[in-house]
């Protein structure tokens, strides 16, 4: 049986960091695909696959909601990997091909058409927040405020960066748009205008308030609906309420991470709850009834004659709730007989009597497999 091939992670297809920008993504891209587009590298099989390889990265990479489920699951969130095939073909790829396309060969090759004008606009960034929670709250949900510090549109030039609502000016170096051209040897190359950085504009005049960014960093207040069930690292997305875009652009989005304090004495294990309960040995013995507090509210176990160390005891529908869906988990209480340390002298003399009215071999006895597997592998 041959193996299977181990699919390659996306950020390190395109050699960029986890926490890159979407321009820093896109950069990457644009210089892989250049690098390794097949017109550039023909009857070479090894750089078509390579030129593939980063388009599937980009294509997920560059949505920010595939590239949040991507960073939680990695190849798992795409049904084991990530849609093969062409990167390009049907609604899989979300990316602007003109804009990346346009930038690798329209402006290094003149083909007789117009150069493209770069565009102002420009997406904000996403912003995480780290939230932790109470472990109840996990469990039962809660509305929780918290304050982020974000850049905004400028409140004195309305996003616009010049002052006194003053419009910018036509770029003279490159006339407006937005890039500069120069003859090398049969191609007319491009190159983005370094004054106005591709937008054909200058601002003159910059807001004082805001040095001609358009942006200021403030304060802002968001209340996060935690849903009941969530688990350790869940991201909530709050669409649009990360920075502010530049220049019209969309604003960036919001991701909440969430993060657990450990209970007392319950820990989960999926929507399950597990806990440890001490009986004593004539409890265990004889049986009896006992009381359990549950995240809920008081609830009884039965405890039958001759329970034996370490057994378990399931309470049907005393665990966390299915996220988003009806019904929930259980919990399951293991019972450990405790072993008395300090006895007084009338309960060391019942025991001596009650140890001579039984009869126990004290010899060795075989151990299951599973037993010695455990020894091996602990």
């Amino acid at each position: 049986m041959s193996a299977t091939a181990v699919k390659a992670d996306f950020y390190e297809v395109l050699s960029v960091s986890r926490d890159c920008s979407e321009q820093e993504l896109k950069a990457a891209y644009r210089k892989q695909a250049m690098q390794y587009h097949p017109d550039r590298n023909p009857n070479n099989p090894a750089a078509e696959e390579k030129f593939k390889a980063c388009s599937e990265a980009y294509q997920v990479l560059s949505d920010p909601e595939k590239r949040a489920a991507y960073d939680r699951y990695g190849h798992a969130a795409f049904g084991g990997g990530a849609p093969g095939g062409n990167p390009f073909a049907g609604a899989g790829f979300q990316g602007d091909l003109g804009d990346i396309f346009g930038d690798l060969f329209g402006e290094m090759f003149n083909t007789g058409g117009q150069g493209r004008r770069g565009s102002r606009t420009q997406r904000g960034r996403d912003l995480r927040y780290d939230l932790e929670l109470e472990f109840e709250e996990a469990v039962f949900g809660a509305e929780k405020e918290i304050q982020i510090r974000r850049l905004e549109s400028c409140d004195d030039c309305h996003g616009t960066g010049a002052a006194n609502g003053k419009a910018p000016t036509t770029c003279t170096q490159c006339g407006g748009r937005g890039q500069v051209r120069f003859q090398q040897g049969f191609f007319s190359v491009a190159k983005t205008c370094s004054r106005c950085n591709g937008t054909g504009t200058v601002i003159t005049d910059p807001c004082p308030a805001c040095r001609g960014e358009g942006l200021q960093p403030k304060k802002h207040t968001i209340k996060v609906k935690v849903p009941a069930g969530v688990e350790q690292d869940t991201r909530i997305r709050y669409q649009g309420e990360g920075e502010a875009g530049r220049h019209g652009g969309p604003s960036g989005d919001l991701y909440v991470i969430l993060s657990i304090k450990p209970h007392k004495f319950f820990e989960r294990d999926g929507d399950d709850l597990h806990c440890v309960m001490p009986i004593s040995f004539p409890q265990a013995a004889l049986g009896t009834e006992l009381e359990i507090e549950t995240l809920e509210g008081p609830a009884t176990i039965k405890i039958p004659e001759g329970t034996q160390n370490g057994r378990q005891f399931r309470l049907r529908g005393k665990g966390v709730p299915h996220l988003n869906e009806h019904g929930k988990g259980d919990l399951l209480v293991e019972v450990r007989v405790a072993t008395p340390t300090k006895l007084n002298k009338q309960q060391k003399e019942l025991l001596r009597e009650l140890a001579g009215t039984m009869e126990i071999e004290n010899v060795p006895t075989s151990r299951g497999l599973f037993d010695k597997m455990k020894d091996i592998f602990s």
